[in-house]
Parts: structure tokens; C-alpha cells; sequence
């Protein structure tokens, strides 16, 4: 197992986020989070790429404890893509992917840094972008950037928060063929997605969220089983069989309202 996680929980102040959440991604695989927004899948990205300290569990990632690994160790180990990136500087965006490679530069990028760089550019496809400011692109050009930044590091595993927001359809459906390239090489995704049906899809394994904490379907149940993943969003959902897995749709109640909170 790429990523291994042991009753771990956690807490912002009073707060508690995360509770005796234990789950496992395998290598070479993409892995899924599902959940209702607040559920706790974002902070769970942040445990699990240092970003955040693990009160309580333990967090194992390719066999080592993710709690002795130092920030230059993690960074080749673990490349992370949060859900919002704020820019500072007008860098280009060949630039932007360069920083990528931090964790491997002691004074000033070699030829294989600029190489990494270059060959992320291109699996991504933004080859047209590399000259233009980051700051002037929008904000799924942006996420195209961030995502060619993170595979510039090399990682062994990467973490995707929300890595289809900003895109279009086309873009969607491009970086979800990317990421299936990946694990088939044998690269260890885990991604938060808003929208259950791409994870239903394309997802090896998914792990759903809620209320902190990780919600299992019932015995021999299918992850895309219309009453689990009702309960998992609150609201009722209808399942549509589709080449051997799923597609969901919100099913609308008496009256136009949904059961459930919002």
C-alpha cells in the first residue's frame, strides 16, 4: 500500500474535523475522496502532505512514517496541489513549473531541472503557455499550471485537491486521462473531487467521508450503491448503471426539495 492511514483525528482549536479515520490507497492506483463539503477531505489532503501535524494516528506513505521524514525527504516523496493558489509574482509560467523542482535545487536549477520542468509542460499540454504570465491566465489555465508544477517534483505520490475545478470539459476529461496515464506507470494518486461521477468512473478505489469521518458501503456493496451514497450527501440519489460502474443523479422529492440537510 502506497498511503496508509491508522485512526487518526483531528482538530482546529475545539473543533473536531477528523475522528479514528483509518483507510488504504494502493500503489499505482487513483484513489478518490468523496464527501460532502466540510466532511473533512481537505484537511485529510493536509495530514497526509505534511502540510498539517498528526495529533493523533499515524500516517504511513511508501512503507515510512510520514512523522520522521524531513520536509526535503516528504517533498520527493509526496508532490500536493491545494484547492486555491494565490499568486504573488508575475512569474511565466515555465517558471511557475520550475519552482517545482525546490526539493532537488541547492543553488540554481540544473539542465534535469529544467528537463523536469519541460517534460511536465508537455504531459499537461500547456506548451502554449509557456512564455505567458502566470498572473494573466485564468483560473483553469492556472490549475493546468499548478498541476504540471507538482509533477515537475517527481513525486512518488500526488495529491490533487479539487484538481477539476476551473476546468472545462475538454480539460477534464484530458487531465483524467493524464492521471490514469500516471498510475499506469505506476504513480499513486489521491484526489479530492467535488463531483462523485468522474471518481465513480475513472476512481480504483474510492473512499467516502462524512461528518469526519470514513463511511463504508454495506457488506458486498458497490462505493456507487444509490442508498450508501445518499447517506454520504444527504439527499436522495438515484444510481444509472453505465459500463459496469455508475452515474448518480440527485433525485428530486414531493414538492422540489430535497431530504436532508443542506
Amino acid at each position: 500500500m502506497a498511503v496508509v492511514v491508522n485512526n487518526l483525528s483531528f482538530a482546529y482549536g475545539r473543533e473536531t474535523v477528523l475522528r479514528d479515520v483509518s483507510f488504504q490507497a494502493p500503489a499505482g492506483k487513483l484513489t478518490a475522496l468523496l464527501g460532502r463539503n466540510g466532511s473533512g477531505k481537505s484537511t485529510l489532503l493536509k495530514l497526509l502532505a505534511g502540510i498539517l501535524t498528526c495529533p493523533r494516528g499515524r500516517i504511513e506513505l511508501m512503507e515510512q512514517d510520514l512523522s520522521v521524514l524531513t520536509g526535503a525527504a516528504r517533498a520527493r516523496l509526496v508532490g500536493y496541489l491545494p484547492q486555491f493558489h494565490q499568486a504573488v509574482f508575475s512569474f511565466t509560467v515555465e517558471d511557475v513549473v520550475l519552482t517545482g523542482r525546490a526539493a532537488y535545487v541547492t543553488t540554481m536549477p540544473a539542465s534535469r531541472d529544467r528537463d523536469a520542468a519541460d517534460s511536465a509542460i508537455r504531459m499537461v499540454g500547456i506548451e502554449h503557455l509557456r512564455r505567458r504570465p502566470y498572473t494573466e491566465l485564468s483560473g483553469g489555465e492556472r490549475q493546468l499550471v499548478m498541476i504540471a508544477r507538482v509533477l515537475a517534483q517527481q513525486p512518488r505520490i500526488i495529491l490533487l485537491d479539487e484538481p477539476l475545478s476551473h476546468l472545462d470539459l475538454f480539460n477534464q476529461a484530458r487531465l483524467i486521462g493524464l492521471l490514469k496515464r500516471l498510475t499506469e506507470a505506476g504513480m499513486t494518486v489521491l484526489a479530492v473531487l467535488h463531483d462523485p461521477n468522474p471518481a465513480l468512473l475513472f476512481g480504483d478505489c474510492i473512499v467516502c467521508l462524512r461528518d469526519g469521518q470514513v463511511a463504508l458501503p454495506p457488506a458486498g456493496g458497490a462505493p456507487w450503491d444509490s442508498v450508501f451514497l445518499s447517506e454520504v450527501y444527504g439527499l436522495n440519489l438515484e444510481t444509472v448503471p453505465y459500463r459496469g460502474k455508475a452515474l448518480i443523479a440527485p433525485v428530486e422529492s414531493e414538492g422540489g426539495k430535497q431530504n436532508g440537510n443542506a
